[in-house]
C-alpha cells in the first residue's frame, strides 16, 4: 500500500531513505531546517569504510579522551559540561566500552558497510546519475612502530572477518603512491573501501529526488508532533502543520531533542569535524588516514580534501583555529612537498556527525509511536552507511524481511 511519508533531515540518510522508498511508489516529502547545501553529508571524507569495523566505544578510549581534553589539537576532544543529555551519553560510552561489545559489533560494522558499498555501486550501475566513484582502498598510515602494531593488529582482525588487508613497508607503499613522497614508516592498506565527492552526489541525488517527485521543504525546523492513539498524526513547523502516514527521523545531531517530545531517549552527541579543500594538484590517488594525527585524506574530484578531529562539545559550528592548523601541520608532516594555502585554510567547513555511545547506528521503528522510524547515531559512518541504511529503513516501511539482522541498531536500546 503506497503511503504518504515524512522524512525529517535532509542529509545522506535522508536522500538515500527518500531514494528507495520512492522506488516502492511511496510519496515521499523531505522537510530540512537549513537549505539542503550543509551539514556533515557535505563535509565528511566520502570514504565507504568496511575497514572501520572497530566503533568509536573501544577500551581505552575514555582514557585516551580524559588525557586528550585539555589539548586543543588532539583529535577527540571531549568538553565536559553539566548537561544531563550529555553526562548519561558518556556513561553510556563507558559501559559500552569493554572489549566484548566491541568483539560483537565487528561483524555487525563490516556487514552493513559492505552492503552499503554493493548499494552504491548498484546506484551508480543505474546510468541515472553521474557521480564520482572510485574503489582503490584505504591505506592506514603510520609513523612509529607503535601505531604500525596497533594498526596491524586490526588489520589482522579485518582478515578474519574476510577483509583483504595488507602489512606495506614504506617502499611497497611508495610503489603504489609513486607521484608523492610519503614520510611514513609503512602502511595498512584495506582493499575493501572506496571513495567519493560527497557535494556532487548529494546535488545529483537531490535532483534525481525532485525529478521522481520527492517534495523538498527547505528552511522549515519541526518544533512539535501531534500524537493521538499511539500515532503521530501532523508536525508542526513555523509555518505549517503536515499530514502524513509515516514520519522518519533522520535527524543527526538533533535527534535526541526532537525525540524526546515523542516520549523517548535515543542518546546522540554531536561530534564536530573539520574539512579543507585543496584545489592545487597533490598527486595522491589513494585515500589514506594518517593514524597518529586521525587525519582523513580523499582524492575527490577536483580537489584533495582533508579532514578529521571529533570534537564532542555540543551543537555548535564554531571554528576552533587551533584544531584546523592541527589538521595543515599534519598533513604536512606526513606528505612532503604539500602544498595548502592560505585561502583554503580561511575556507575550512565544519560538520556535526551523530555519536551513539556505542559506536552502532539506531535503525528501527518505536514502539510507543507506532508509525515512526528513527535512522540516526552514524558518527564517522554515516557517508559509508547511507544507502544502507536507506534501503533498511523502506524495508522497515514496507514491512518486508530486512537485507540485515536489525536487532543490533535497536533504537531503544538505552532506554
Amino acid at each position: 500500500m503506497n503511503k504518504d511519508i515524512i522524512i525529517i533531515g535532509g542529509g545522506i540518510i535522508g536522500l538515500s531513505t527518500a531514494y528507495y522508498l520512492q522506488k516502492e511508489g511511496h510519496k515521499v516529502t523531505i522537510i530540512e531546517k537549513s537549505n539542503f547545501s550543509s551539514g556533515a553529508s557535505f563535509v565528511n571524507a566520502g570514504i565507504i569504510t568496511p575497514s572501520h569495523i572497530v566503533s568509536l566505544a573501544a577500551p581505552g578510549m575514555i582514557t585516551k579522551g580524559l588525557k586528550w581534553m585539555l589539548s586543543s589539537t588532539s583529535p577527540l576532544s571531549i568538553k565536559p559540561r553539566l548537561d544531563f543529555d550529555f553526562l548519561q551519553w558518556a556513561w553510556f560510552f563507558k559501559k559500552s566500552a569493554t572489549r566484548k561489545k566491541v568483539a560483537t559489533s565487528i561483524p555487525v560494522i563490516k556487514d552493513i558497510n559492505l552492503f552499503s558499498r554493493e548499494l552504491y555501486e548498484e546506484i551508480k550501475a543505474s546510468k541515472d546519475f553521474d557521480f564520482h566513484y572510485q574503489h582503490k582502498g584505504l591505506m592506514m598510515y603510520y609513523k612509529t612502530d607503535k601505531m604500525g602494531e596497533e594498526e596491524w593488529n586490526v588489520g589482522k582482525l579485518g582478515i578474519k572477518e574476510g577483509l583483504k588487508v595488507e602489512l606495506l613497508t614504506k617502499e611497497e607503499t611508495q610503489k603504489l603512491e609513486p607521484n608523492i613522497q610519503l614520510n611514513i614508516k609503512g602502511a595498512v592498506y584495506y582493499h575493501s573501501d572506496a571513495h567519493m565527492t560527497p557535494n556532487e552526489y548529494m546535488k545529483q541525488m537531490k535532483l534525481y529526488l525532485e525529478q521522481n517527485d520527492v517534495t523538498f521543504l527547505s528552511n522549515q525546523e519541526v518544533l512539535d508532533f501531534h500524537i493521538s492513539n499511539g500515532k503521530v498524526m501532523s508536525i508542526r513547523t513555523e509555518n505549517n502543520t503536515i499530514v502524513a502516514d509515516e514520519f522518519i527521523l533522520t535527524t543527526g545531531s538533533w535527534t535526541q531533542k526532537l525525540a524526546k517530545k515523542l516520549g523517548i531517549n535515543i542518546p546522540v552527541q554531536a561530534g564536530k569535524g573539520y574539512r579543507i579543500n585543496v584545489k592545487s594538484k597533490t598527486n595522491i590517488t589513494i585515500p589514506a588516514i594518517l593514524t597518529e594525527a586521525k587525519v582523513a585524506v580523499t582524492p575527490m574530484n577536483g580537489f584533495t580534501r582533508f579532514g578529521g578531529m571529533m570534537e564532542i562539545a555540543g551543537i555548535n559550528n564554531k571554528v576552533n583555529k587551533k584544531r584546523v592548523h592541527a589538521i595543515v601541520d599534519a598533513s604536512k608532516s606526513y606528505y612532503n612537498n604539500l602544498n595548502i594555502n592560505q585561502e583554503e585554510i580561511n575556507n575550512v567547513e565544519t560538520g556535526l556527525r551523530p555519536c551513539s555511545p556505542d559506536g552502532l547506528p539506531y535503525i528501527g521503528r518505536l514502539s510507543k509511536v507506532k508509525n515512526v522510524t528513527v535512522a540516526t547515531g552514524h558518527a564517522m559512518m554515516g557517508w559509508s552507511l547511507g544507502p544502507a541504511t536507506g534501503k533498511l529503513v523502506s524495508e522497515i516501511i514496507d514491512i518486508k524481511k530486512t537485507s540485515l539482522d536489525i536487532t543490533p541498531f535497536n533504537v531503544e536500546r538505552f532506554n
